[in-house]
Formats: C-alpha cells, structure tokens, sequence
C-alpha cells in the first residue's frame, strides 16, 4: 500500500506519496515523539532496511500521518507500531519547520508537530524489526556530547531538534 501524506503543494494541502514527497523536498507534515523516564531520553537506531537514514540513531519516534490523520492519533499509532508502546500521556510541546538532506537524493522539509511523554521508570519494549534495530536511554547531555563527537552516527532532524528546539521540547 502507499502511503499518502499531507503535503502542501502550491500552497494547497494535498495528498502526496510519502517517497515522491522527500524525492521532490516538497514541505509536508510529521510527527516527532520524545519519551523520558527521569533525565533520560529513550532513542532508536532506525532499521537497515528503512529507505533514508538507515542505521542511524533518531529520537524515540518519528513519521508522517496519514491523509485524514490527526498528529495525536499518528504519534499514539507509530509508538504502538514501532516500540510496542501504548497508554502514554502525550503532550503537544510546539510544532517546528526544517528543511535536511537525508542522502540518496531524499530531502526531509517537515512541518513537525513534537509530543513528549514523561514515565516513572523506562518501559519493557517491543521494538518492530522492520522499523527498529536498537533502542536504548540516554541522558541529555551525554546524547549532546555524542552528537558533538560522531554527528554522523545521529539523523539530521535529531541533530537539529538537540541544536535548534531542545529548550522548547525538554522544558
């Protein structure tokens, strides 16, 4: 099935193929996920078959909605789908533009609306093979210290986020 996401194209919002969408760098929406248990982050090492960025760290969750979708509902879903999480409170912390080269010709230009959850103790998880190849909890200054040391090892939109928006989504 292909997945159909809200992009805007000459300033109309319209559905547009998730892949046509970052071949083309047209400007479209996205969800971003933070999930903290005390000072730490949880981070996942996206899967080697994913089509950009494989292999690399990335915040706790990331993706598109669906056509129709509603940024709540797609974060809620993709936790679910990708970490086998669910029942978390999500909050809305702020929604924020970039504009990144993710190689193979793909460039990310999102309109990212950022959810964090707070828990009590990190979580069992149920990681999805296909989405995910590691996850592990890291403290905030430690996940800036290694994305200063090896930024390659990191996605663009996590290094950004970390640079540009970790006041507003950390607060």
């Amino acid at each position: 099935m292909t997945a159909l996401i809200p992009t805007w194209v000459d300033g109309a919002l319209v559905s547009v193929e998730k892949l046509e969408a970052h071949r083309r760098g047209l400007r479209h929406m996205a969800v971003s996920v933070f999930v903290m248990a005390g000072d730490r982050l949880l981070i996942q090492r996206r899967a080697l078959g994913k089509y950009h960025t494989p292999g690399l760290w990335a915040n706790t969750c990331c993706t598109h909605p669906h056509w129709g979708e509603l940024p709540l509902a797609c974060a809620e879903r993709r936790l679910r789908e990708e970490l086998g999480l669910s029942g978390l409170v999500l909050h809305h912390r702020e929604q924020v533009e970039y504009r990144a080269d993710v190689g193979a010709g793909l460039i990310e230009h999102e309109v990212v609306d950022i959810f964090m959850a707070r828990v009590a103790v990190p979580l069992p998880l149920v990681p999805d093979p296909a989405e995910v190849m590691d996850t592990r909890w890291i403290g905030l200054d430690a996940l800036a210290a290694e994305i200063a040391a090896a930024p390659e090892r990191f996605t663009p939109w996590l290094r950004i986020y970390m640079a540009e928006h970790a006041e507003q989504i950390f607060a």
